[in-house]
């Protein structure tokens, strides 16, 4: 009874439009100060959030994907793509897939990725006649391939809250991520079959070479970044860290970064971050709370006393994520519902880095659900759009993502092949 009334008042309080990270940072204090806990442990969970090495990874992958976001280095790789494929049959919508799957590698954002490849697609596909909500919906979709593909800031978020092995979570991505950039691609290639109108003429190779030389640098630094972290010469922090200054020369040395701009992405870093941290703080607090309750104890046995199927429970919790997901946003759904549900994999015998891929593509889906998908928002932004037709164009690649998270229950190898045996 206890544990519905405290899940109640926080579904009450968000349902009030309550900010996520006051809702369950006012609510945890709460709980804690009416069983007489100390309050000084509030101030210890708060600071010891932001004293975490492994957080250090989010702002520095931020501050690196806005700093070649506003040195302009989507349109190098978007234009390097597009001269290799943009005569192929879908040709600007595989180059579209392509690159924010490219950028993806470096960036480790969703709106990050979806900002940076849609501002130089969108004018690209209009041009050449494709359908907006098409063009909308595709971005928005391929945006998300930022939060699964490594570095991911979710990921790491993720490993931050369970203790697990951050570099296997970045792993464990890979597999899904471009799996599902494959499903995109294919379905862009069929939805354009049959118009002639959206092929583009083939380039000669020597204008290929030049336009990818422009680009080359972008790629080694994605290279750069996952390859020093799986070789184990950096941790994401440092490699985020070292992404960042390469960046800030590469954007120099094209003369494209000025300080005007590097206030930009300074200052858009910073209210990224502090959203998060504030998220992930109010969080600590509300988790440390539940904790006390044995709350998250009473859920799990409260499964593994009525759910014995694995099978049953990850059907379970991917209903009541798709549920909430139109109601929350990807990080606050994180943050608030594995702390609860994590505790019962173990009883299940669920991977908890597989769980953590099969959670991030679910939140994944939620980037493009309406009313709260932050990746429509973006997009609707850059594109001066409808909402209606953002969401009309998204809701296929919402479907394909939907149909990956069965897969992956199924198929676990899909996530799991590449940390546990090929590496």
């Amino acid at each position: 009874m206890e544990s519905i009334l405290i899940i109640g008042s926080l579904l009450g309080l968000l349902l009030l439009r309550v900010p996520v990270a006051f809702a369950m940072g006012a609510l945890g204090v709460m709980l804690l100060w009416l069983k007489g806990f100390p309050l000084i442990a509030v101030p210890q969970r708060l600071f010891g959030t932001m004293d975490s090495f492994e957080l250090l990874a989010v702002p520095l992958f931020l501050l690196m994907s806005n700093v070649l976001l506003k040195g302009g280095v989507g349109r190098d790789l978007f234009a390097s793509v597009q001269a290799w494929v943009g005569h192929w049959t879908g040709g600007l919508g595989v180059a579209t897939i392509k690159s924010c799957t490219l950028f993806s590698a470096i960036s480790g954002s969703s709106v990050a990725t979806a900002a940076t490849i849609g501002t130089v697609a969108i004018p690209e596909m209009e041009k050449r006649g494709y359908d907006r909500p098409f063009i909308m919906g595709q971005l928005a979709a391929g945006g998300t391939l930022g939060i699964l593909i490594p570095p991911s800031i979710p990921l790491i978020i993720y490993g931050v809250t369970t203790e697990t092995s951050i570099p296997t979570l970045f792993l464990a991505g890979i597999g899904p991520g471009l799996f599902l950039a494959t499903l995109f691609i294919i379905y862009a290639m069929l939805y354009s079959r049959g118009k002639e109108s959206l092929k583009i003429d083939r380039l000669p190779i020597s204008r290929r070479l030049r336009v990818t030389l422009y680009a080359l640098p972008t790629v080694l630094l994605a290279v750069a970044i996952i390859g020093s972290i799986y070789a184990g010469i950096a941790t994401p922090s440092e490699s985020a860290g070292v992404g960042f200054v390469v960046a800030m020369i590469m954007t120099c040395a094209m003369g494209r970064m000025t300080f005007g701009k590097l206030r930009e992405a300074v200052n858009d870093s910073l209210k990224t971050t502090a959203m998060i941290f504030i998220i992930v703080a109010g969080a600590k607090v509300f988790s440390y709370a539940i904790t006390l309750y044995l709350i998250p104890q009473s859920i799990s046995l409260f499964l593994t006393e009525n759910i014995s199927n694995p099978t049953v429970f990850i059907f379970a919790v991917g209903l009541v994520l798709l549920i909430i997901g139109f109601f929350l946003e990807a990080l606050s759904m994180m943050l608030i519902m594995v702390p609860v549900l994590f505790p019962a994999l173990g009883v299940m015998g669920i991977d908890p880095i597989w769980f953590g891929i099969f959670f991030v593509v679910l939140i994944e889906t939620a980037l493009i659900t309406p009313p709260v998908g932050l990746n429509l928002f973006v997009i609707q932004a850059v594109g001066k759009a409808h909402l209606e037709d953002v969401v009309q164009g998204a809701i296929p690649f919402a479907l394909i993502m939907l149909s990956t998270a069965v897969l992956l229950w199924f198929w676990q190898d899909l996530a799991l092949y590449i940390p546990y045996k090929l590496l």
